[in-house]
Formats: structure tokens, C-alpha cells, sequence
């Protein structure tokens, strides 16, 4: 497998955290709460963060040549990382200057450098950044939910998760 090293950051339009769905593609940025691409990627949180995408929108944000991964795919990085209760810190960016402490079991020998970006939720706010962070999967759970992986700050673990479609997570693309 070969994964983005860093968020996807493709945002060919903005909303801001009060509008959402489960069936039309939006994109976020974390904190930005208005319509004009230009002023949302010049905020701090684009540039460390990336793009939140909803369920919809995460399923073609991926360029030519890459793919939003499936459960299975993301099953077979965190096996190949000695499973998913160590898995988490293989994958997360060490230190506490994204990362709120204590960043348990973060040592990034993967080279995936995990940011806590947090998430939109399906309420219309946005929570948990330098807390957690949370990647779609293009694995559906049921009509209005899809799987996804979460690292949060306390915890080594990457555990399966399953997320409203509504919500806003970050993306991860892995190579065709």
C-alpha cells in the first residue's frame, strides 16, 4: 500500500459547519464559516489540516490515480502496523504542537504523520481538532452511515468507527 503522507486538501468549494447532508457532496475547513474558497485556504487550518469532506464528497476528492480506501484497505494498514491497538501511534505526528497531550503511543514509524484535524459533526458545529482525528472510509455501514478510522490523543489505537455520511472528516487517498 501506498498512502498520501498528509490530508487531502482538494477543495473546489466551501461551506461553513451549518450546512450539511447526507446525499450532496460538501467540503469544510475547520473553524471557516463561509462560501469563498480563497479566504477558507488561507486560514491556518487548511494548511495543517487539510479539507473535511462529508461522506458524499469524500468519494471522488481523490486525484487520477488514487482512492478513498476501503475498510478492508485501511484493516490491512493497521494489521500491517502490528494491529489496531498499536497501530494509532505508528501512524500519529509525534510531540504536542498539533497533537493535544499526552499524544499516547505516537511514535509515526509508518510515515503517515496523523493530524487531529477533528470533525464537522451532523449538528453543524465543529469539534475536536488538536483532540482527534478522523478519516472516511469508502465502506458504507448502512444508508446513513459509513465506516471510518479515528486517533484520538489519549489512545495508541485505531479503531473502527462509524460516522453519519453528514459528518465532516478528513481524507487519506491511497494509491490505485
Amino acid at each position: 500500500q501506498v498512502w498520501m503522507t498528509e490530508n487531502l486538501a482538494y477543495l473546489p468549494s466551501v461551506v461553513g459547519p451549518g450546512t450539511g447532508s447526507n446525499s450532496t457532496a460538501y467540503y469544510y475547513v475547520y473553524g471557516y464559516d463561509g462560501s469563498d474558497v480563497a479566504t477558507a485556504k488561507a486560514t491556518d487550518n487548511y494548511s495543517t489540516y487539510g479539507v473535511l469532506y462529508n461522506w458524499t464528497a469524500a468519494q471522488s476528492a481523490c486525484p487520477s490515480g488514487w482512492h478513498l480506501p476501503s475498510d478492508v484497505e485501511w484493516t490491512t494498514l493497521s494489521d500491517n502496523l502490528g494491529g489496531e491497538y498499536e497501530a494509532g501511534g505508528k501512524m500519529k505526528e509525534t510531540g504536542t504542537s498539533h497533537w493535544t497531550s499526552p499524544n499516547t503511543g505516537a511514535t509515526n514509524e509508518s510515515g503517515f504523520t496523523a493530524l487531529p484535524g477533528g470533525f464537522r459533526s451532523s449538528n453543524g458545529t465543529f469539534s475536536l481538532i488538536g483532540i482527534g482525528g478522523y478519516w472516511w472510509s469508502s465502506t458504507q455501514h448502512d444508508d446513513h452511515r459509513a465506516w471510518n478510522r479515528p486517533l484520538i490523543c489519549n489512545n495508541g489505537s485505531v479503531l473502527r468507527g462509524i460516522g453519519n455520511k453528514a459528518y465532516g472528516f478528513s481524507v487519506r487517498c491511497l494509491r490505485d
